[in-house]
């Protein structure tokens, strides 16, 4: 009979919007780990929420819990790095919201920390699950469209108020490109790798806008354009993913469902999960000129704790790597210089 390993005791910190709404949830619903206990100055939220797990209102009672075998830290951006730093110096395991901090050296010295312990340090880079993402990632394999020449991923939304809020303060790590640009950046480096050049535009156009509401990166390869773009002032949105290549285009509009749903209360493994519309594709050679409908792979982000149980319990390489992250950070510093300079520049990461 095959050995089943007991779920992955995990401790959340945070119960904001992330924490609530994304890795309680999945946690809890991974098949693979559990939600045991909770810090967070709603502790009557998440009490009710989560009756079976402990609650703290403070950080050093989950550390000296013995029944916790990792934490993940779903808290405003600018806290990151303290409280994973505290975490793997316990000697716990440790996931961390993205960005895992605001800036790459920070990152670095958490990654350090981590290695020495022989401990995982993971960034919550689940949008690498998203369906369509996994549906480009099939088209780049398997080459129906040739060599990819052009790649554009769009996050755009329309919020033309501000509102009070961290994730909309410049002083506490907000604003789009820490938001957002993690998951745009991490998603083009998985698949094509570092750049050689960046050349950044990152403003602020909302009226009392006071983080950067608009994101327009344009990554240089040697043989293809790569554009990562977010906004908060689309009304219309432009397609989610559109790649062209040497035999074909494909084109794909919408967000992925799973945040929408896991606002609504579904689940993973519930009927509807992960269930998303259709993209559009064309492909051109050998006499053949074929157009229609692509379906879309269901989006998986239960799938990040369930590759991270199989990490921690079973020596498997982790769901997202440290070094990713910081990578991904030393793109967003890069990022931000080329805006400030207001040209291309180079690449020289690690």
């Amino acid at each position: 009979m095959e050995k089943t390993s007991p779920l992955l005791q995990v401790g959340l910190v945070g119960y904001g919007f992330a924490g609530a709404t994304f890795h309680a949830p999945l946690i809890g619903h991974s098949g693979r780990t559990a939600v045991s206990a909770i810090v967070s100055s709603q502790a009557e939220l998440a009490a009710g929420d989560w009756p079976t797990a402990r609650i703290y209102t403070d950080l050093a009672p989950m550390l000296a819990d013995p029944g916790i075998d990792c934490v993940v830290i779903a808290t405003p951006n600018d806290t990151h790095f303290a409280l994973a730093k505290r975490v793997l110096e316990a000697g716990k395991h440790v996931v961390v919201d993205k960005p895992i901090t605001l800036t790459a050296s920070d990152a670095r010295t958490l990654a350090g920390i981590a290695s020495q312990r022989k401990l995982l340090l993971v960034p919550f880079h689940n949008r690498r699950w998203d369906g369509d993402f996994l549906t480009v990632q099939a088209l780049q394999a398997d080459g129906r469209l040739g060599r990819i020449t052009h790649f554009e991923s769009h996050f755009d939304r329309f919020r033309p108020e501000v509102r009070q809020r961290w994730r909309e303060s410049a002083a506490s790590g907000g604003g789009l490109l820490y938001d957002l640009g993690p998951h745009l950046i991490d998603q083009a480096l998985e698949l094509f790798g570092v750049p050689h050049s960046v050349n950044a535009t990152v403003s602020a156009y909302r009226d009392g806008a006071q983080a950067d509401d608009y994101v327009h990166l344009q990554l240089g390869y040697a043989d293809k354009q790569v554009v990562l773009h977010a906004s908060a002032l689309s009304a219309l949105e432009a397609p989610r993913f559109t790649l062209h290549g040497t035999r074909g285009s494909y084109v794909k509009v919408g967000l992925d469902v799973q945040e929408d749903q896991l606002k609504a209360g579904l689940r993973p493994g519930q009927q509807g999960w992960g269930k998303n519309l259709p993209g559009l594709i064309r492909q051109v050679g050998g006499g053949l000129d074929l157009r229609g409908e692509l379906e879309t792979r269901d989006g998986a982000y239960q799938q990040f704790y369930q590759m991270l149980a199989a990490s921690i319990q079973d020596g498997l390489p982790a769901p997202v790597s440290a070094d990713d992250a910081v990578t991904v950070l030393e793109m967003i510093e890069l990022a931000r210089r080329s805006a400030v300079e207001g040209r291309r520049l180079e690449v020289f990461v690690g």
